[in-house]
């Protein structure tokens, strides 16, 4: 069985013992978080919300806390002889997840 569940305005397909990385969460190493905006069950019962399907919901492991790839961000005014160099490391965290409950 697999689910698709919404977190920090992006979209994840999961399924049970996967471990995914998504936008930072409040929550510590080594507690238990529930995500209730499941957006499809897939696999023996299909099912698509509307948009949410009612009394789904994921079980997820916080793993860790961390930051991601350094990112260059490189920006060049022509004939100004001007030009600036940032770089950016995105936090992320990283679920595995526990239980799919339909």
């Amino acid at each position: 069985m697999y689910a698709i569940i919404e977190t920090g305005g992006k979209q994840f397909r999961v399924e049970e013992g996967a471990k995914i990385f998504v936008e930072k969460l409040v929550a510590e190493a080594g507690s238990e978080i529930v995500i209730d905006k499941v957006l499809m069950l897939g696999g023996g019962a299909f099912s698509v919300g509307a948009p949410y399907v009612e009394g789904a919901k994921v079980t997820a492991e916080v793993v860790e806390h961390g930051r991601g790839e350094k990112l260059i961000v490189f920006k060049k005014w022509r004939r100004n002889d001007s030009r600036k160099k940032q770089g950016h490391r995105q936090d992320f965290t990283a679920l595995k997840i526990k239980a799919i409950q339909a």
